[in-house]
């Protein structure tokens, strides 16, 4: 259930419409409750407060707030969508993920639009022209949405021309992967031969819809496993493309398919895209993406692309001490359910290969992949971790031995690589 509400939550933060829409309700609220509050039993207001003395100076106001407000909105969403494609050119489509999650954004648009629907509201709730009374408290609310309009514009402008700068949309991934390492991973070593385990055989279960799997509730199908009586291989994890013929997992005995069919169709939360809430790889392709396209031969930006690697070298040393989740699940000390999921090694294959394939004439760009496998070496002390990093420092290597046409940027590399080397 848990998973469940976690990819609902995910989802609730990638669309852009709620908070807007969610205001535009409130600013409608707002009026309605000014004008009960406008009469007599609330008291004489300050002359100084006052900003309309009769009706149409009081409509006349309104207009114009509610005048600005939806024209600056259009403003806004035209200038979210100028920088939304800018992102897609210059970063990869996926970063746009990050702008639509971008709650400022949300609520400068959400807010202009409050204040445009609070004006309307206002304005129908004085009644007929012939029957109408000047709410003044209302108009003050008005007048300070109006004011609070003026300085959320600066701000906003501000907030953009920040949000789409490269160094601040590779800290945001690189906030969301720190988040999930920390959330999938744990301090606690899992009991020995349970981290890494073979998927015993069985009678396939087939996927019951088509998209990414974004969540899936493992504790769950564990119970149900224990409940029947079976063993579950779960071979899907999130971050995979399901359709109806892909098999997401196999059960023995063989008679308990339909009903393990139906377990975990409850498990699986599917959608149109990939999701963070499960998936550790998934900020890790963003950061990736964003190195990979900096160093195609149309952009030729390698100072991004060492960014990157800082970034995933700081992670990988905050992997250090901590344990990725067990490949089996237990129920009462007996192996109920396996599961697929990330190892470190995978996990370093997803941060590197790419960049080391793309970076492979750079010579800045590889002595910087060397250099933060170094550092993730110098915390790093469990064997098997050691040896896939050092793995990759000869790849490394080799890929700048053939592909570094300067001469004293392959020797800097060798001379690098070859400490790393010695040292690990």
């Amino acid at each position: 259930m848990t998973n469940r509400f976690n990819a609902f939550r995910e989802w609730l933060g990638d669309v852009f419409w709620v908070i807007p829409a969610t205001l535009s309700l409130g600013g409608v609220l707002l009026a309605e409750v000014a004008l009960r509050l406008d009469g007599p039993d609330f008291g004489p207001l300050p002359q100084g407060l006052l900003f309309a003395q009769d009706v149409s100076g009081a409509r006349s106001l309104l207009g114009t707030i509610a005048g600005s407000a939806i024209g600056v909105a259009g403003t806004i969403f035209s200038i979210t969508i100028a920088a939304l494609s800018l992102t897609s050119g210059q970063m990869g489509p996926r970063l746009l993920r990050n702008f639509l999650r971008d709650s400022g954004n949300k609520w400068a648009l959400g807010l202009f639009l409050l204040t445009f629907a609070y004006c309307i509201e206002l304005q129908r709730g004085m009644g007929a022209p012939d029957t109408a009374t000047v709410p003044h408290l209302g108009i003050i609310i008005a007048v300070g949405l109006a004011l609070m309009c003026t300085g959320l514009l600066a701000w906003f402008v501000h907030h953009v021309a920040g949000g789409i700068n490269v160094e601040t949309v590779i800290a945001l991934v690189q906030d969301e992967l720190v988040a999930a390492c920390e959330r999938l991973t744990t301090t606690e070593p899992p009991p020995t031969g349970l981290l890494l385990a073979e998927l015993p055989p069985g009678a396939p279960v087939r996927c019951a819809g088509t998209g990414y799997l974004r969540a899936i509730d493992h504790d769950a199908l564990a119970d149900w496993a224990a409940e029947k009586g079976a063993v579950l291989s779960v071979l899907a994890r999130p971050g995979d493309y399901l359709h109806d013929a892909a098999r997401v997992a196999e059960v023995r005995p063989d008679h308990l398919v339909p009903e393990a069919a139906e377990a975990v169709s409850r498990a699986m939360t599917l959608g149109p895209r990939p999701a963070a809430a499960q998936d550790l790889e998934f900020a890790v392709r963003q950061l990736v993406e964003v190195a990979v396209r900096a160093l195609s031969p149309g952009i030729n930006d390698p100072f991004t692309a060492i960014a990157v690697l800082d970034r995933l070298g700081a992670a990988l040393c905050g992997m250090a001490g901590r344990y990725l989740p067990p490949a089996v699940l237990l129920r009462e000390e007996a192996a109920v359910l396996y599961r697929r999921g990330t190892t470190y090694g995978g996990l370093c294959d997803a941060m590197f290969h790419m960049i080391r394939q793309a970076g492979a004439g750079s010579a800045a760009v590889l002595i910087r992949l060397v250099e933060v496998i170094g550092e993730a070496l110098d915390v790093e002390t469990d064997p098997a971790r050691r040896a896939h990093l050092l793995g990759h420092v000869r790849l490394a290597l080799a890929a700048g031995k053939a592909g570094i046409a300067d001469e004293t940027g392959r020797a800097d590399l060798d001379a690098r690589a070859t400490e790393i080397l010695l040292r690990g």
